[in-house]
């Protein structure tokens, strides 16, 4: 017989713990907290360089910069007097040096090798805002009178300067000229005679010398535009060529000043002086005092 009023053991154990879901929530808190305090710590040591990148970023971001440019790729700031409209860092007379460099190094580059071929003597070049134009001149030695076949002297200088031009990434323009006299058959006129020979040597550098197709064009200008206005044998033979024309990719505004570079020996011009302020006469400077005083009452 049991005794009355006693409990089992294993009802005794468990009523010691009733209820103990609360601990749940009383350590997520305690764990919350712990991690607010983490953040809280990390947020009050700031690293002061990358604060100002970054609020310097935010300014050109939101277009409010009072600091000059920021170059948001590294973070730099560069001063505003190096910073051209285009917003790339340089000012458009740095840029017309180095455009300029450039096309004196490819000019050079093509002259070298004309020079190792002998034949230096058949391709004149000048550079100015369009970029570097390369002339063939001599088309007695290169077409045939009212012929469009390259041959001779024309095959070895295209095959010569095509590689290195296909090499330098421009674009280029192959373009044709005719003297005035108008072209017999079978070419009705000297537009078609002009724009054939171009034509003919854009192909020699797309298919012998690897020239991308997409970053070369032909056109003919007939007559329309002679380097010489005589009417002498040899200015009509001058006239008679093809320029093969290494297109600038520079802006309008940096092209127009590559002519000033070049005169001034591939440095940037100077800047004209600011004119100076003329001094005030003394019935202009009574003038003055007498509206600061209105300006005061």
């Amino acid at each position: 017989m049991s005794r009355p009023g006693r409990r089992s053991r294993g009802t005794e154990h468990a009523e010691e713990h009733v209820d103990e879901r609360w601990m749940a929530s009383y350590m997520d808190m305690v764990t919350v907290l712990m991690c607010l305090f983490i953040v809280l710590f990390a947020m009050s040591t700031v690293d002061q360089e990358k604060f100002t990148a970054l609020k310097n970023s935010l300014a050109t971001g939101f277009g409010s910069v009072e600091e000059g440019k920021i170059d948001t790729a590294s973070g730099v700031v560069v001063p505003p007097d190096k910073v051209s409209e285009e917003g790339d860092g340089f000012t458009d007379a740095e840029l017309a040096v180095t455009e300029v460099d450039t096309l004196v190094k490819l000019r050079d580059q093509l002259r070298s090798a004309l020079e190792a071929q002998n034949l230096a003597h058949a391709v004149t070049f000048v550079i100015d805002q369009r970029g570097l134009t390369i002339g063939l001149i001599g088309w007695e030695t290169f077409f045939q009178p009212n012929s469009i076949d390259l041959q001779g002297e024309a095959l070895a200088v295209v095959d010569t300067i095509g590689p290195i031009l296909a090499a330098s990434a421009h674009n280029v323009s192959v373009e044709g000229h005719a003297d005035y006299r108008g072209s017999p058959n079978p070419f009705p006129t000297d537009w078609e005679l002009s724009g054939g020979r171009a034509t003919q040597v854009l192909r020699r550098m797309v298919e012998s010398a690897g020239f991308p197709s997409g970053q070369i064009s032909a056109v003919g200008y007939g007559s329309a535009r002679p380097q010489r206005t005589g009417e002498t044998p040899e200015d009509m033979a001058f006239n008679r060529r093809v320029d093969i024309a290494v297109l600038s990719p520079q802006p309008e505004a940096v092209r127009e000043l590559i002519p000033d570079v070049l005169a001034n020996g591939g440095k940037a011009p100077a800047e004209p002086a600011a004119p100076a302020e003329t001094p005030a006469t003394p019935d202009k400077k009574a003038d003055a005092a007498t509206k600061e005083a209105a300006a005061k009452h």
